[in-house]
């Protein structure tokens, strides 16, 4: 004796022999012999029995009790069953579907208003090949012949072998269904919106690094204009100061204290002149434009060895530079901008690197699409990965802004104690831009 309690429902005490637990679809196999009559109790078959009675009450008060619709057909595809939520949805009355062909009462016809064959029903090919199905992207239609979306299960009645008919549980997920399409079309908005600000950041980021291009390319030519002056107006000035003191010092041979001060007088000058050579070169390079960016970089890496020295030990030093044959080099901004770089990697080297030993190497592809690539590598004690990413090391900035403006890219590969390895990639423009 145990003690069933339906909710709902008078508690009810029933002598039940306990069982082997029930294999799946055992429940809906009940429902379907002991409810032909669901929706219309007052047609129950007479004589049927007590425990009969108990049961079919009992599954009533399940179905009526469930938010989903249910109901049930036989062979013919015919309902023989159907609860209150499911008659609710369709806008019929129970007694009206009973016995109706269910293909033809509530899914004749796709969304798009094509003719839905009952050939091709999922819900009848469940009973009829045996095989369940849960289909969520079709609609069902009413009384009133609106059609609403729905997510139904098909599983087909088996008994002792022999299909039965099928029970349909269905759901209207019209609700669900419009949630979905407002999020796409939220999700569509933010992704339009979200592109629309992505492409003006971006413009403006092209603007920004033109803009900076501009202000460079018009650095490098005033750089050029103070250059060229300098030469001219000091150069000759101080060359003629010295052609002076030398005449002077000349004719002052029977005053030897005055000839010795005309001749430091010339020192001084020479180290004017050397100095303002350092100046000139500083400011534009004129290897650079007579002999082109090969020469260039090869140069600024002797220079830098033979004056980088730690205490009394010299830098070691390994430089190599190997280009292609038929590779001219490059002119104008993008021979500017590799030779800034250059520098900086340098400049980099000696004031923070602290290093016994720095590899150089530049290489270039062969044409027509040549690429440069140069590296500097030193065994200093480096430096951390927040620090190369600060927003204020203006210095691995300007070198990634110059290479990304002509398509390059600059890493940078450093831990502390391991040293630093500065690589620049660039493909070099055979057609190049007019000299900065």
């Amino acid at each position: 004796m145990r003690t069933v309690v339906v909710p709902g429902a008078v508690l009810v005490h029933a002598a039940v022999r306990e069982a082997p637990r029930a294999p799946p679809g055992a429940a809906w196999r009940l429902l379907f012999r002991c409810m032909p009559t669901v929706a219309a109790p007052t047609h129950a078959v007479a004589g049927a029995g007590q425990v009969a009675a108990v049961w079919r009450e009992r599954l009533s008060l399940l179905l009526e009790s469930t938010g989903e619709g249910i109901f049930g057909i036989d062979m013919a595809g015919c309902c023989v069953f159907v609860n209150r939520s499911a008659a609710q949805m369709l806008g019929w009355p129970a007694d009206s579907i009973i016995g109706r062909n269910m293909h033809e009462l509530i899914h004749h016809t796709h969304a798009d208003g094509r003719h839905y064959p009952e050939a091709d029903c999922p819900i009848f090919k469940a009973f009829r090949q045996g095989l369940p199905c849960r289909i969520d992207d079709e609609v069902f239609w009413r009384a009133d012949g609106s059609a609403f979306d729905a997510e139904y299960t098909s599983h087909p009645i088996v008994e002792h072998g022999v299909v039965e008919g099928a029970v349909v549980t269905l759901v209207d997920i019209t609700q669900r269904r419009e949630a979905q399409a407002l999020l796409r079309r939220t999700n569509e908005l933010l992704e339009s919106r979200v592109a629309e600000r992505t492409a003006e950041l971006q413009a403006s980021a092209a603007r920004l690094r033109e803009l900076a291009n501009h202000g460079e390319t018009v650095r490098e030519q005033e750089r050029t204009r103070i250059a060229r002056e300098i030469h001219d107006e000091l150069g000759s000035l101080l060359v003629a100061l010295k052609m002076d003191v030398h005449w002077l010092a000349k004719r002052l041979d029977d005053r030897p204290p005055l000839q010795c001060k005309c001749h430091s007088m010339g020192r001084l000058i020479d180290s004017a002149v050397d100095n303002l050579g350092r100046i000139i070169t500083d400011l534009r390079p004129s290897i650079l434009d007579h002999q082109g960016l090969w020469a260039a970089l090869e140069w600024q890496a002797q220079e830098f060895f033979a004056h980088s020295a730690d205490g009394h030990a010299e830098l070691q030093a390994d430089l190599q530079i190997t280009v292609a044959a038929g590779v001219p080099p490059p002119e104008g901004g993008q021979a500017i901008a590799i030779f800034r770089i250059f520098q900086e990697m340098l400049s980099n080297v000696a004031r923070h690197a602290r290093a016994r030993h720095v590899q150089v190497r530049l290489w270039v592809d062969d044409p027509p699409e040549p690429v440069l690539y140069l590296s500097v590598r030193d065994d200093g004690v480096g430096a951390p990965p927040q620090a190369l990413a600060d927003a204020r090391s203006y210095g691995v900035m300007g070198m990634r802004e110059r290479a990304g403006h002509f398509g390059g890219r600059l890493t940078i590969d450093s831990a502390p104690g391991q040293g630093t390895r500065v690589r620049l990639v660039m493909p070099l423009h055979l057609d190049p831009e007019a000299p900065a």
